[in-house]
């Protein structure tokens, strides 16, 4: 099985390289997962175990793959509707201190909601249409990944990791928020408030002839479709963990409720247009902007582990960690930090191959610091998580910037806000 795990190591340094060599990771994730999966079954004389196997790792990776699918379509329907404008109008402040907390603190909150991926690119979209000074807009856009990274941490629909791990079992709705809101709220205020006495503030680093960004007329039947969109958005993204609660069905059933409810009620509110300006506003056009490369990424992967996984690579490495450093917090905020160079989902999924519910049920210490880590943890490097390639994108943020001016306050935010962690359970266990 050495050949396995080469070309898995390959696969991951070629998706760590995907700008340098230009070869999309989506590619390389998913021929990483099938050539795995084809080695392992020219390995073995009996292909039926293997067959099944791959069986019952598609149906987990389609659980998740669904539910991404059907939270990234509701996102993107409310953003055509321009639902997100309710929030971003009304930011009016002219103190540039003041700005950065508002952006901050809605990112913080809106990635719980939605995911850290949009409230992060929504949210840089907002900051450039305040800010003028560039270096001022890339302080603030550093304090969204981590402010992103943070505030998905601690929800069930806020990061994909977490949600891996919540519908893997692995940790409960009520008991993962509970636990983490505090360490994630550390987290992101631990850099912010030492960016808000540290940040310089020239008088002109914000443009003060707007009050908002969405200066465009819009009439009030839009103005009326946008507040019902956004509403029923918001609503039907947090009904999913309270379905699955009661009904204890697999989170993307309540997910797609969720989709058929928004998705209805997009229809009935520009029922009376005709089929042309219809058109931009429908799920399917929404479908079309869904990011499916990020799907099909974590397919890959999901598939590749899965393969690590069946062939008891990921247990013998559970136990090879364990034999070398015996403090399983340790362990943790390893793969958290590593996160920051690798993507967080695979080594998540890696760890949830690891260890298994018998020995750490659900809601253990170690899925729960888990969930947390490797949340928070890609914010240490721009590269580590999906929020910050996204706004390195969009403000062209250099990695050395980075490195030098944010890496250090999302290193303190992560480490405080690992201690509030361990600090609570201790007191509570």
């Amino acid at each position: 099985m050495s050949i396995l795990v080469l070309v898995f190591v390959a696969g991951y340094i070629l998706i760590t390289l995907e700008h340098p060599i230009r070869f999309n990771k989506t590619a390389t994730a998913l021929l990483t997962g099938v050539v795995c999966w084809v080695l392992y079954i020219l390995s073995v004389p009996d292909t039926e175990p293997v067959l099944e196997q791959l069986a019952h790792h598609l149906a987990e990776i389609a659980q998740i793959l669904f539910f991404l699918l059907g939270a990234m379509t509701i996102v993107e329907l409310i953003d055509i509707h321009g639902g997100f404008t309710i929030i971003t109008d009304r930011i009016a402040t002219r103190n540039p201190r003041t700005l950065l907390w508002l952006i901050s603190g809605l990112t913080f909150l809106l990635s719980a909601l939605l995911d850290n991926l949009a409230s992060a690119i929504v949210m840089v979209s907002v900051t450039r249409n305040l800010v003028r000074d560039a270096e001022q807009r890339r302080l603030m856009a550093g304090m969204i990944i981590i402010s992103a990274n943070a505030g998905g941490a601690w929800s069930p629909i806020g990061d994909v990791t977490t949600t891996m791990l919540w519908i893997g079992g692995q940790v409960t709705t009520v008991n993962i928020i509970s636990q983490l809101i505090l360490p994630s709220l550390v987290c992101f205020l631990v850099p912010l408030l030492w960016l808000t006495f540290s940040m310089k503030t020239p008088a002109d680093a914000l443009v003060t002839d707007k009050k908002g960004v969405s200066r465009p007329y819009v009439t009030p039947v839009q103005r009326r479709d946008r507040g019902i969109m956004f509403g029923t958005g918001l609503l039907a993204i947090i009904l999913v963990p309270v379905v699955k609660s009661i009904t204890h069905l697999p989170p993307y059933m309540p997910m797609m409720l969720s989709l058929g409810i928004v998705w209805g009620v997009s229809e009935i509110i520009h029922a009376d247009k005709d089929e042309e300006d219809r058109k931009r506003y429908t799920a399917a056009y929404a479908l079309s902007k869904v990011d499916v490369p990020s799907i099909l990424f974590f397919f890959g992967i999901l598939l590749a582990v899965g393969a690590l996984e069946s062939t008891n690579i990921l247990k013998n490495l559970a136990l090879s960690l364990s034999e070398a450093i015996s403090n399983l917090d340790i362990i943790v905020m390893i793969i958290g930090i590593a996160s920051a160079i690798v993507d967080n989902v695979p080594i998540v999924a890696a760890a949830m191959g690891m260890y298994d519910l018998g020995t750490h049920p659900p809601d253990d210490k170690l899925w729960e610091f888990l969930a947390y880590c490797a949340g928070t943890g890609g914010s240490l490097l721009v590269i580590g998580s999906a929020a910050g390639v996204a706004v390195m994108g969009m403000e062209r943020i250099e990695f050395g910037w980075y490195l030098r001016r944010i890496s250090g306050l999302a290193l303190m935010g992560y480490v405080a806000g690992a201690a509030t962690y361990l600090a609570i359970y201790a007191l509570t266990h």
